[in-house]
Order: C-alpha cells, then structure tokens, then sequence
C-alpha cells in the first residue's frame, strides 16, 4: 500500500525510469498505482505516442473508458487492454496484420524500418503500398485508415515492445519499494550511484525532504562516499571539488587505524596534507567539530604547515606539543560559509539558496497548493531545475522547466515561444514566475508569462 501511494503521488524522485518531470507528470495524470498500468505509462511516454496525440487521448480513455468509441471493431478486438490506442510494438504487427491484413513479416518489416533498420530499397513503399490497398479492398474508410496509418507513423519508431515496458517497470517498482520503506538509505544510495536524471543537490534535497539531516563533510564522520547515521546523512569527500581522491581515501584510513582527529594540528601531523588541501577540507567545514571559526582554523593552518611541504616526515616517537598563537577577534558571516560551500559542493548546506535572496518573498502559492488555485494568474518563486527543450510545429522553441520552492517542493512550468522570447532563461539559479495556474487530469503547471532571475546577496569577502 505505501508503494501505491507513492506511485500515485508520484513520488519518485531517484527511481529508476520514472522520476523525470514528463513521467512524473503523467503517473499523476492516470493516477497510477498498479504495475500494469506502469507498464503502459512506460511506454507511452515515447515521443511517438505523445507526437500523435494518442498519449492524451490514452489518459481520457483511461479515467472515461465509457465515453469514446473504437476506430474499428478490429481495434476493440486487439488493443481493449489499451482502450484502442497502440502503446507497444506488437500493437504495431497486431494491427497491420489483423486490420490491414498484411502478413506478420511484411508487418515486422514496416516495424523495423519505421524503427530506423536499414531495409531494400523500395521495400518500405511497397509494404505501404499494400498496407492502403488492403485497406481499401476491405472497403474501410478512407478517414478511418488515414488515422490508423497516421498513428502507426508516428507511434512506430519509437515504440518499446511490452517486454521491455514489464521489465522497466519491474525495476522501478523494486526501486519505489526501497524509496517507500528505507527512504533515506534509498537516497544516499541514489547519491552515491551519482546516477539519475537530476543534479546531485536534488537528491540532497529530496534526502532533506524525507526527514534526512544534511551535515557538511567532517574529518571525523565522513567516508569516501556520503553515508548515513541514524538521520543524519554526511556529505562524503568525494563531492568536495579540488579536494584528492588518494588524500580523501588516506583521511578515512588513518581514522580507522589510530582512531578520531583530535584537533587541526592533529590531523596535519597524521595525514601530513599540503597547504592547498588543507584549505579546501577547512572552507568544506570538514573541522567544524573544532568549534573554531573557519578564518582562524586557515591562520592556523598557513602557521603549522607553512608552504606546501609534501615531503613525508617520519612519524614521530613523542608528540610534540603545537605552538598555540594568539589570534585577533576575525569577523565572519554566515552566507561566506554558504558561498564556500556552493563553490566547493556545488550547493549550500548550512544555509538555502532561498536564504541567500536578497528579497523575503516567497511566492504566492507553493507547489503544494497550486491545484487550489487553478485558473488564477499567480507568482512563484523557485529554484531552477531542469529544463526541457522541445520545438512546436511551427519550429519554434518552447520549454517545459522544473522548479524547486522554498519548501524543498517540485513544481512544473510550461514556456511558450511568444513568453519565452521575451523572457528567456539566463542559467541557473533563483527564478520569480508570473503565470496562469493549469492543470489536466489533476496535475497542475504554471503557464509562465513573465519571468526574471532574482538577484542574491553577495559574498562579503567579494568587496
């Protein structure tokens, strides 16, 4: 029942196949939350159904199977379990063959070369060529094969047989198990496969979201890859820019060995870093647990180490106590640890990038209750996620975008050629969106007709 319920919702961030903006939006049109229905979303999710219009089509079918009729008897008898529409490839051989009468090679032939199968020349106009001329001997419509043929075009190469569809939707229901009843061991496991249709800083969030707390690299908790304590999820080394693959490993292994770090000096005399390094595991907050402030933690290391000394020093038999300096009052500020972090992890954790705006507003409506105000012209705020690039039939270039609020909730935008020309995306970052609230079959999106990327506060270390 919690898979199902997470299917429904589509919660599905970090499953294999139907965490994408497109399937999480269809998995909510249909409501899914049973595996055949899983199968069929799978696969009419191609370009080739929704290019014919048919995965719309497909979804009313789905939630008013009384209210449409069937193309032909034929249809009914071969493509009921898909309420007409052709969804696989052997829906493709199964209506050629019993509709047009063709053979079940001539069939697969057309199949394959539609598929992009290299073929005898004229092979494919003659199959064609058949195709219509069977049609029309059974004496069917002309309306009612031109339809039939524009879905088979258009749907054919791009089409998965139903083998396929059943096995990818095996694997992400194995996928929203984990994701349903082990959530935050599910999406550090997603992290650490640094796989996945999204940026790394989703999966935190989506960590975050699921009751994970975030806690920037530490000398003394970290591994190699990011790992899980409790709740409490450690970001691992290997996600620290600049920072070695062999030190990284080194670091881990020394603590295994001779136990925690007790201090900076401690750790300089064990692992023995260069300068360049040590300043990147310190900006990191890799020693936070020192409770010393990051620019004394720096004069510190710059006045132990000194220069990038690399040369290996033998272990000594007593340990010498570190010379401690006395250090002038050094001001900080909150957001240069998050500029830190964004340059070194790609994204802030002691703070959100919602906090480093300059502006307190947050947005009219949250993605949580967009469905209650359908219909309205709102302004949301969001972080930018992904966006999907897609070209009318006029040529022009429109986008669907993928948004993040303050929350840690997905939203979805839809961007058409007049808005987007006018207001074009300028990269990554924090978005204000004036647009008209939609929404079919229960799923909501923003029709975006203004939008403007919002200025951040600025590093203070930058004047």
């Amino acid at each position: 029942p919690k898979v199902k319920d997470q299917l429904r919702r589509a919660e599905t961030n970090g499953c294999f196949y139907i965490e994408s903006p497109a399937m999480r939006g269809l998995l909510r049109k249909l409501r899914c939350d049973n595996y055949l229905t899983l199968v069929a979303a799978s696969s009419i999710i191609r370009p080739g159904v929704a290019k014919s219009g048919m995965m719309r089509e497909y979804i009313h079918r789905f939630h008013h199977p009384e209210s449409f009729q069937y193309l032909h008897p034929v249809m009914q008898e071969q493509l009921s379990e898909t309420y007409g529409v052709m969804v696989y490839q052997e829906d493709v051989l199964k209506v050629c063959h019993h509709f047009a009468g063709l053979d079940l090679a001539d069939a697969d032939v057309l199949r394959r070369i539609m598929s992009g199968k290299k073929r005898k020349q004229n092979e494919f106009e003659e199959i064609v060529g058949r195709f219509f001329e069977n049609c029309k001997a059974r004496a069917y419509p002309d309306s009612v094969t031109r339809e039939v043929w524009r879905q088979i075009e258009s749907f054919a190469g791009y089409s998965f047989s139903k083998a396929h569809s059943a096995s990818y939707a095996v694997e992400s229901f194995q996928s929203l198990y984990l994701k349903a009843h082990f959530p935050l061991e599910f999406q550090v496991a997603v992290i650490n496969n640094f796989g996945g249709f999204y940026h790394t800083w989703v999966y935190f969030n989506e960590a975050r979201r699921q009751g994970g707390y975030i806690h920037l690299p530490c000398v003394n908790n970290s591994q190699y890859l990011t790992s899980l304590q409790d709740t409490t999820i450690y970001i691992g080394f290997v996600h620290i820019a600049g920072l070695e693959e062999r030190l990284a490993h080194h670091v881990v292994e020394e603590r295994k060995k001779h136990g925690n770090y007790q201090g900076l000096h401690d750790f300089i005399d064990r692992v023995k870093p260069c300068i360049e390094q040590i300043v990147i595991l310190i900006r990191s907050g890799a020693f936070a647990f020192t409770g010393q402030p990051k620019s004394g933690l720096l004069w510190e290391a710059h006045l132990y180490r000194k220069k990038s000394k690399t040369v290996e020093k033998p272990s000594l038999l007593f340990k010498e106590q570190a010379r401690r300096y006395q250090l002038p009052q050094l001001d900080s500020e909150p957001v240069e640890d998050a500029y830190d972090e964004i340059e070194l992890l790609g994204f802030p954790v002691s703070m959100t990038d919602f906090d480093l705006l300059i502006t307190k507003f947050r947005g009219e409506v949250q993605a949580e209750t967009m469905l209650d105000h359908v219909g309205q012209h709102k302004r949301m705020l969001g972080k930018l996620v992904t966006i999907k690039y897609v070209k009318t039939v006029r040529g022009e270039l429109m986008h669907f975008g993928t948004f993040v609020d303050h929350r840690g909730e997905l939203f979805d935008t839809v961007h058409f050629p007049p808005s987007l020309k006018q207001y074009p995306f300028q990269g990554a970052g924090m978005y204000l969106l004036l647009g008209k609230i939609v929404e079919e079959f229960g799923y909501p999106m923003l029709e975006v007709e203004k939008m403007a990327r919002m200025p951040m506060r600025k590093d203070p270390r930058e004047s």
